[in-house]
């Protein structure tokens, strides 16, 4: 019987570290159609956590890298350390799923037209699942994000589906969207709001929120930080905290908003 709730227990936080590692556009779920500036590079060290019922879950830390390839394509890897720390159970810490991803726009934003883009997602299940810090299977996610701009307000958001394979798991849809203002040329805040389809057998649907925004040091050094809980859903509370270093040729220079985040945040 112990070994049952062990087991359970270790499954419920397989999916919950699957969902935070997958965490889209830091530092909100929701991502953007905009890709790094050609040649290029943003450079993260961040960690994330969640708290439901059974404890606690998350990253500590990872790390993130996109790279302009190309002129409107961005290339993206997440390498996180994973740990799950229940209220009654042992915790575990390790190396969790890596994820990889390629970001392309395709409609550039225009006075009357958003941008528009895709950023296709691959977890790659290299987690031990058994100690509940993967998903036991490769994840791919396919959305389509928007964007418009009307200075100092940046609106973007989307969704997609998510291809989520394994033992009484489901595929399932993501919707969000975020609202963002830039107070200065230091600071800028956003709030989102997200909504998932069930992720498993069992499970009810989610819609959360998250609050949070940047702060530029420089051109090169940037904070990003946010907070929410679920509306509906098993998360009591959730943040995300980051150290951003950005750079690139300075012909190369992205147009509009700081290097930052293509005018929000990755």
């Amino acid at each position: 019987m112990i070994s049952l709730l062990a087991t359970i227990v270790i499954l419920l936080f397989q999916i919950t570290i699957s969902t935070f590692v997958a965490w889209a556009g830091p530092p909100f779920v929701t991502d953007d159609p905009e890709p790094v500036g050609y040649r290029h590079w943003e450079i993260y060290l961040a960690s994330q956590h969640a708290k439901d019922k059974d404890g606690w879950s998350g990253t500590a830390p990872h790390f993130e890298v996109n790279y302009g390839a190309l002129p409107n394509l961005q290339l993206h890897l997440i390498a996180p350390l994973a740990y799950v720390k229940p209220d009654d159970g042992s915790s575990h810490y390790g190396f969790g799923d890596l994820e990889l991803g390629a970001k392309y726009r395709f409609v550039q934003e225009s006075h009357w037209l958003p941008m528009v883009g895709t950023f296709p997602l691959v977890d790659l299940p290299t987690g031990n699942h058994e100690r509940g810090l993967g998903n036991g299977r490769a994840k791919v996610f396919i959305p389509i994000w928007l964007q418009k701009s009307w200075e100092p307000w940046t609106t973007y958001g989307g969704g997609g589906y998510w291809y989520n394979p394994g033992i009484d798991n489901k595929h399932y849809w993501f919707i969000g969207w975020v609202v963002q203002r830039d107070l200065s040329k230091k600071i800028t805040l956003g709030t989102e709001l997200f909504y998932t389809t069930p992720k498993a057998v069992g499970e009810s649907s989610q819609t959360g929120f998250n609050v949070g925004g940047f702060f530029n040091f420089t051109e090169k050094h940037h904070i990003l930080f946010s907070a929410g809980r679920d509306i509906h859903g098993p998360d009591r509370f959730s943040m995300y905290i980051a150290y951003q270093l950005t750079f690139g040729p300075q012909e190369e220079k992205k147009q509009g908003a700081l290097p930052l985040i293509r005018n929000k945040i990755p």
